[in-house]
């Protein structure tokens, strides 16, 4: 019997943002001078419940769920055309958080350089309300007491006082976005450790991260206790780290 994506993700959950960031530092062909990023999201802070220090609250749970994305646009730009609006973009007479999807990290792209928010407490209370799991904006929100309130798990990048509507609005949903050079498609996997940080696992490596981890987590506690009984790091590594 296959597994199941819920099934998964529960696994996933025995394993920390660096443990999924070593599997994919092994796993990702880059192009020749490409810095490997292996899935890390940089720079994002847990704003709910908020940490004053970038990712690093060890009470709060650990939210892994697919991607659903939106790439918000200057103001003044023009909504960028679409094969299916009804895919992809928003009819006349819709407000974009409705179409946040139940199960997902609702994934939001801003431009970069602008002070307002592209997340606030209505928006917040819309998604949870729609069952969408937490969300990640590379950008700023506000309305951190309404968004606390509503429990919806939330990382960001910064925070404003200023409305969407001084700079920005909705261009594109269910479209590749870019988080600090990391891309993200629909459906990638979301892993939001709010002790270690966010990292986007590549809906297409899943099986295979699952598959890596647990080599990789078994080779470096050998090599912690080896370690830890005296070994120096060297001669730990050549012994236990094997090439896989």
């Amino acid at each position: 019997m296959s597994t199941s994506i819920e099934q998964k993700l529960d696994v996933l959950r025995n394993y920390s943002a660096c443990d999924v960031s070593d599997a994919l530092l092994k796993l990702q062909k880059l192009p020749e001078g490409t810095t490997a990023r292996a899935g890390h999201i940089a720079d994002f802070a847990s704003q709910v419940p908020f940490s004053p220090t970038i990712g690093r609250n060890e009470n709060a749970p650990k939210v892994i769920a697919p991607a659903s994305t939106f790439k918000f646009i200057p103001k003044s730009d023009p909504v960028p055309a679409t094969e299916s609006v009804e895919a992809h973009g928003f009819p006349a007479g819709t407000h974009w958080v409705d179409f946040a999807e139940p199960g997902t990290v609702a994934v939001i792209e801003q431009p970069e350089g602008q002070h307002c928010a592209v997340l606030g407490g209505i928006m917040a209370v819309r998604m949870k309300y729609l069952g969408v799991k937490g969300a990640l904006v590379n950008g700023r929100v506000r309305d951190l007491s309404e968004i606390r309130e509503c429990r919806l798990p939330v990382w960001a990048r910064a925070t404003s006082t200023v409305g969407t509507a001084a700079e920005a609005k909705p261009g594109a949903r269910n479209v590749p976005v870019s988080l600090g050079g990391v891309t993200v498609s629909p459906g990638d996997i979301i892993f939001c450790d709010p002790l270690e940080g966010v990292v986007a696992i590549p809906r297409e490596l899943l099986d295979q991260v699952l598959d890596l981890m647990p080599k990789l987590v078994a080779m470096d506690d050998q090599v912690k206790e080896a370690v830890s009984q005296g070994s120096n790091v060297f001669d730990a590594f050549k012994k236990f780290r094997t090439k896989i």
